[in-house]
């Protein structure tokens, strides 16, 4: 199993395509709630230069009270991870966490439907991605 899915953009910037994906993710209910810029972190803390990656942590509010209401330690899996990095080619390519591959190892029949809806809604996101 693994423990993403993810797509190619093509013919975008990379800040047009952090703003297709939040668009994107919105549209299933998502908002980003945490922003991490590695290529920044990267360049400040070690002086290194690396490449267009950011990280999104997405989080849909319902389905976090949800899963954090059955399962209280569940946080540590919050929010939903998507990355957005520029490959060598110019492309920017888009990834998300499967979320039933991260909470897999949390032992809660409750989490499952839950998991499997949240799936759903980020393989939406990575689909929809691919038609703009």
């Amino acid at each position: 199993m693994s423990y993403y899915f993810n797509t190619v953009i093509k013919n975008k910037s990379f800040d047009e395509a952090i703003q297709l994906v939040t668009e994107t993710l919105k549209k299933e209910g998502f908002g980003i709630i945490t922003e991490i810029d590695i290529t920044g972190t990267f360049k400040k803390k070690l002086d290194v230069d690396f490449k267009n990656y950011r990280i999104l942590g997405a989080c849909n509010p319902k389905y976090a009270h949800m899963a954090i209401s059955a399962e209280d330690k569940i946080g540590v899996f919050l929010p939903c991870n998507v990355v957005v990095d520029e490959n060598e080619e110019g492309n920017i390519e888009v990834t998300a966490v499967d979320p039933i591959a991260s909470m897999i190892s949390v032992k809660n029949e409750k989490l499952g439907g839950l998991a499997t809806e949240i799936q759903q809604k980020l393989k939406n996101v990575i689909a929809n991605l691919d038609t703009n």
